[in-house]
């Protein structure tokens, strides 16, 4: 189940005011990562009705206080020039250990169980564990994560007003790429296309926004 996309932006304020400039809706801060190099806002892509599935927009950008803390994406988000879709997270709703064994057993190699957490500004601190696969099909494909069970789930208090209408694998073999999806549990749009990205669509008040990578 999708949990939550990323987009990538080289300054934080600039994408927050880019969402907000084409949706209406305002991402609020969400705290930083540290010693990854990035921080992040964040806004909710649920639909009133849609109790339990919970999901969210991740705005990420480098932190220019974290002088000392790096991470490949960190360092990728620098060289935007505009902000893009940069990964997605699929939700896992426990055992993360033996969804890892899983994988090992269909022959899908992944680093973790890792642990991450955050504090938010309000001093609420936020804990989960990842499991990132070693070939993400060329970024198309996830990392899996899964929330402490005493974390609020971010998209429960995040800025509200904007739906996910759609949410796309663009590929160039979706045969291929349906096999993979399979074997992890994903229920994915896969769409035949020249360039292969994701792509989503969310709906705000104000207009809606379509995101690529």
């Amino acid at each position: 189940m999708l949990d939550h996309i990323l987009l990538g932006s080289n300054d934080l304020e600039s994408g927050i005011a880019f969402v907000e400039k084409h949706t209406g809706v305002r991402a609020a801060l969400g705290g930083v990562h540290p010693g990854r190099g990035t921080q992040n806002a964040l806004l909710s892509l649920t639909a009133p009705a849609a109790a339990g599935l919970g999901r969210y927009l991740e705005i990420i950008a480098p932190d220019p206080r974290q002088s000392g803390g790096t991470s490949p994406l960190g360092d990728r988000l620098k060289r935007l020039g505009e902000p893009r879709l940069v990964g997605w997270a699929a939700h896992l709703e426990n055992n993360i250990q033996a969804f890892a064994a899983q994988l090992k057993q269909d022959g899908l190699e992944a680093s973790g169980p890792t642990a991450g957490s955050r504090k938010r500004p309000d001093g609420r601190e936020l804990e989960w564990q990842t499991l990132t696969l070693k070939d993400d099909a060329r970024g198309l494909l996830p990392f899996f994560i899964e929330w402490n069970a005493n974390t609020v789930h971010p998209s429960a208090d995040a800025p509200s007003g904007c739906q996910l209408l759609r949410f796309e694998l663009d590929t160039t073999d979706p045969a291929t790429l349906s096999v993979v999806t399979a074997k992890l549990r994903l229920d994915a749009i896969l769409v035949k296309n020249a360039v292969e990205r994701l792509r989503a669509v969310i709906k705000g008040p104000k207009n809606s926004l379509e995101l690529t990578s």
